[in-house]
Protein backbone atom coordinates (compact mmCIF):
# COMPACT_ATOMS: atom_id res chain seq x y z
CA UNK A 1 0.00 0.00 0.00
CA UNK A 2 1.39 3.20 -0.74
CA UNK A 3 1.15 6.04 1.92
CA UNK A 4 2.55 10.43 1.67
CA UNK A 5 5.47 10.88 4.23
CA UNK A 6 6.92 13.81 5.42
CA UNK A 7 10.47 13.83 4.48
CA UNK A 8 10.92 16.01 7.04
CA UNK A 9 13.35 18.59 4.95
CA UNK A 10 10.66 21.98 4.20
CA UNK A 11 7.93 20.90 2.94
CA UNK A 12 9.06 17.74 0.63
CA UNK A 13 6.98 14.16 0.84
CA UNK A 14 7.73 11.30 -0.25
CA UNK A 15 5.83 7.92 -1.33
CA UNK A 16 6.60 4.82 0.16
CA UNK A 17 4.94 1.22 -0.18
CA UNK A 18 4.80 -1.45 2.34
CA UNK A 19 5.14 -3.93 0.22
CA UNK A 20 8.23 -2.78 -1.66
CA UNK A 21 11.55 -2.04 -0.05
CA UNK A 22 11.88 0.97 1.95
CA UNK A 23 14.52 2.96 2.58
CA UNK A 24 16.61 2.94 5.88
CA UNK A 25 18.85 5.75 7.79
CA UNK A 26 21.60 4.14 5.58
CA UNK A 27 19.93 6.61 2.58
CA UNK A 28 19.58 9.57 4.60
CA UNK A 29 23.48 8.96 5.80
CA UNK A 30 24.17 8.84 1.95
CA UNK A 31 22.39 11.66 1.32
CA UNK A 32 24.54 13.63 3.90
CA UNK A 33 27.57 12.95 3.20
CA UNK A 34 28.82 15.27 0.44
CA UNK A 35 27.56 19.03 -0.13
CA UNK A 36 26.77 20.17 -3.40
CA UNK A 37 28.61 22.03 -5.66
CA UNK A 38 26.98 24.86 -7.60
CA UNK A 39 25.61 24.01 -10.71
CA UNK A 40 25.84 20.30 -9.81
CA UNK A 41 24.04 17.64 -12.00
CA UNK A 42 23.26 14.64 -10.16
CA UNK A 43 22.54 11.15 -10.47
CA UNK A 44 20.89 8.93 -8.57
CA UNK A 45 21.74 4.76 -9.12
CA UNK A 46 19.90 1.99 -7.80
CA UNK A 47 17.33 4.95 -6.80
CA UNK A 48 14.52 3.08 -5.42
CA UNK A 49 12.02 5.36 -4.21
CA UNK A 50 14.18 7.71 -4.68
CA UNK A 51 14.76 9.31 -1.61
CA UNK A 52 18.70 9.69 -1.77
CA UNK A 53 18.25 12.22 -4.75
CA UNK A 54 14.95 13.69 -3.46
CA UNK A 55 17.15 14.57 0.16
CA UNK A 56 20.32 15.35 -1.48
CA UNK A 57 18.28 18.09 -3.34
CA UNK A 58 16.38 19.19 -0.69
CA UNK A 59 19.36 19.79 1.44
CA UNK A 60 21.59 21.50 -0.62
CA UNK A 61 21.31 25.07 -2.83
CA UNK A 62 22.90 24.77 -6.18
CA UNK A 63 21.70 21.52 -7.74
CA UNK A 64 20.70 21.93 -11.49
CA UNK A 65 19.48 18.50 -12.06
CA UNK A 66 18.50 15.39 -10.44
CA UNK A 67 18.29 12.21 -12.43
CA UNK A 68 16.99 8.71 -10.83
CA UNK A 69 17.82 5.54 -12.14
CA UNK A 70 16.17 2.49 -10.91
CA UNK A 71 15.50 -0.72 -13.01
CA UNK A 72 11.84 -1.64 -11.28
CA UNK A 73 9.08 -0.35 -13.08
CA UNK A 74 7.19 -0.38 -9.95
CA UNK A 75 10.07 1.43 -8.07
CA UNK A 76 10.31 4.16 -10.79
CA UNK A 77 6.34 4.77 -10.74
CA UNK A 78 6.69 5.61 -7.24
CA UNK A 79 9.22 7.97 -7.54
CA UNK A 80 7.52 9.65 -11.05
CA UNK A 81 4.59 10.17 -8.27
CA UNK A 82 6.99 12.31 -5.37
CA UNK A 83 8.26 14.40 -7.99
CA UNK A 84 5.46 15.33 -9.69
CA UNK A 85 3.70 15.28 -5.36
CA UNK A 86 6.25 18.01 -5.26
CA UNK A 87 6.38 20.23 -8.22
CA UNK A 88 10.13 19.03 -9.23
CA UNK A 89 9.22 17.79 -12.84
CA UNK A 90 11.70 20.74 -14.05
CA UNK A 91 14.78 19.62 -11.93
CA UNK A 92 14.23 15.56 -11.72
CA UNK A 93 13.98 13.18 -14.20
CA UNK A 94 13.50 9.43 -13.66
CA UNK A 95 14.89 6.52 -15.67
CA UNK A 96 13.85 2.89 -15.57
CA UNK A 97 16.31 0.70 -16.85
CA UNK A 98 19.76 -1.67 -15.96
CA UNK A 99 22.50 0.46 -14.49
CA UNK A 100 24.37 -1.52 -17.75
CA UNK A 101 22.15 -0.40 -20.26
CA UNK A 102 22.63 3.31 -19.74
CA UNK A 103 22.88 4.69 -23.49
CA UNK A 104 25.62 7.24 -24.29
CA UNK A 105 23.74 10.12 -23.91
CA UNK A 106 24.54 10.00 -20.29
CA UNK A 107 28.22 9.76 -20.50
CA UNK A 108 30.30 11.79 -18.78
CA UNK A 109 26.96 13.43 -18.25
CA UNK A 110 26.64 13.76 -13.90
CA UNK A 111 29.42 15.78 -11.71
CA UNK A 112 27.64 13.51 -8.66
CA UNK A 113 26.55 9.87 -8.32
CA UNK A 114 25.07 8.94 -5.62
CA UNK A 115 24.15 5.41 -5.25
CA UNK A 116 22.90 2.57 -2.36
CA UNK A 117 23.15 -0.30 -4.18
CA UNK A 118 22.32 -4.12 -3.38
CA UNK A 119 25.71 -5.14 -1.76
CA UNK A 120 24.72 -8.51 -0.14
CA UNK A 121 25.82 -11.38 -2.27
CA UNK A 122 23.63 -14.87 -2.17
CA UNK A 123 20.23 -15.98 -3.89
CA UNK A 124 16.49 -15.62 -2.98
CA UNK A 125 16.47 -18.03 -0.07
CA UNK A 126 13.27 -17.12 1.46
CA UNK A 127 13.16 -13.07 0.06
CA UNK A 128 10.09 -10.96 -1.31
CA UNK A 129 11.91 -11.12 -5.08
CA UNK A 130 10.85 -7.22 -5.20
CA UNK A 131 12.99 -6.63 -1.77
CA UNK A 132 15.32 -9.23 -2.58
CA UNK A 133 16.41 -7.24 -6.37
CA UNK A 134 17.18 -4.30 -3.94
CA UNK A 135 18.94 -6.05 -1.42
CA UNK A 136 21.27 -8.69 -3.41
CA UNK A 137 24.02 -8.81 -6.27
CA UNK A 138 20.94 -10.79 -8.63
CA UNK A 139 21.47 -8.81 -11.09
CA UNK A 140 23.64 -5.70 -10.27
CA UNK A 141 27.77 -6.64 -9.34
CA UNK A 142 29.59 -3.92 -7.90
CA UNK A 143 32.21 -4.09 -10.29
CA UNK A 144 29.19 -2.99 -12.87
CA UNK A 145 28.21 -0.95 -10.86
CA UNK A 146 31.75 1.42 -10.58
CA UNK A 147 32.12 1.16 -14.44
CA UNK A 148 28.73 2.48 -15.11
CA UNK A 149 29.60 5.44 -12.80
CA UNK A 150 32.72 5.86 -14.46
CA UNK A 151 31.17 6.16 -17.85
CA UNK A 152 28.49 9.02 -16.54
CA UNK A 153 31.04 10.94 -14.88
CA UNK A 154 32.78 13.98 -15.64
CA UNK A 155 36.40 14.03 -15.37
CA UNK A 156 36.61 15.10 -11.82
CA UNK A 157 33.24 14.12 -11.30
CA UNK A 158 32.38 12.29 -7.54
CA UNK A 159 30.79 9.08 -6.90
CA UNK A 160 29.82 8.26 -3.03
CA UNK A 161 28.12 5.08 -2.18
CA UNK A 162 27.13 3.04 0.78
CA UNK A 163 28.31 -0.18 1.26
CA UNK A 164 29.02 -3.02 3.48
CA UNK A 165 31.92 -2.71 6.59
CA UNK A 166 33.44 -6.37 5.56
CA UNK A 167 33.55 -5.36 1.67
CA UNK A 168 35.09 -2.22 1.77
CA UNK A 169 38.34 -3.62 0.85
CA UNK A 170 36.61 -4.52 -2.64
CA UNK A 171 34.65 -1.36 -2.67
CA UNK A 172 38.26 0.64 -2.56
CA UNK A 173 40.17 -1.52 -4.65
CA UNK A 174 37.53 -1.92 -7.73
CA UNK A 175 36.94 2.12 -7.50
CA UNK A 176 40.76 2.15 -7.77
CA UNK A 177 41.24 -0.06 -10.79
CA UNK A 178 38.92 2.14 -13.11
CA UNK A 179 40.45 5.57 -12.10
CA UNK A 180 37.74 6.58 -8.91
CA UNK A 181 39.91 7.34 -6.77
CA UNK A 182 38.36 7.15 -3.05
CA UNK A 183 39.25 10.45 -1.23
CA UNK A 184 36.73 10.11 1.76
CA UNK A 185 35.20 7.29 4.27
CA UNK A 186 33.13 6.76 7.22
CA UNK A 187 32.04 3.80 8.63
CA UNK A 188 28.62 3.38 10.27
CA UNK A 189 27.99 1.26 13.42
CA UNK A 190 24.62 0.75 15.21
CA UNK A 191 25.97 1.36 18.60
CA UNK A 192 28.69 2.88 20.57
CA UNK A 193 31.71 0.54 20.64
CA UNK A 194 30.51 -1.80 18.36
CA UNK A 195 31.58 -3.02 15.03
CA UNK A 196 30.85 -0.96 11.80
CA UNK A 197 28.18 -2.25 9.52
CA UNK A 198 28.66 -0.11 6.91
CA UNK A 199 30.83 2.10 5.06
CA UNK A 200 30.33 5.20 3.40
CA UNK A 201 32.79 5.99 0.28
CA UNK A 202 33.02 8.95 -1.84
CA UNK A 203 35.66 8.54 -5.18
CA UNK A 204 36.95 11.39 -7.87
CA UNK A 205 36.95 10.39 -11.32
CA UNK A 206 40.97 11.09 -12.21
CA UNK A 207 41.72 12.23 -8.57
CA UNK A 208 45.06 12.19 -6.59
CA UNK A 209 46.02 9.15 -4.46
CA UNK A 210 44.73 9.94 -0.48
CA UNK A 211 41.76 9.43 1.56
CA UNK A 212 40.22 11.07 4.46
CA UNK A 213 39.02 8.82 7.01
CA UNK A 214 36.15 10.62 9.36
CA UNK A 215 35.78 9.20 13.04
CA UNK A 216 32.98 6.31 12.90
CA UNK A 217 28.96 7.64 12.63
CA UNK A 218 27.33 5.99 15.55
CA UNK A 219 22.86 5.89 14.62
CA UNK A 220 21.46 7.13 17.97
Amino acid sequence: MEIVEDLLIGEYKIIQDSELYRFTSDSVLLARFLKAKKGERVADFCAGSGVVGLHFYAENTGVQSVTLFEMQKELSEMSEKTVALNNLANVFRVENLRLQDIGGEYTEKFSLILCNPPYERGGFENADEKKALCRKELFLTLEELILAAKKCLKFGGRFALVHRADRVAEVITALSNVGLEPKKMQFIAGKAGEKPYAVLVAAVKGGKKGVEVLPTHVNI
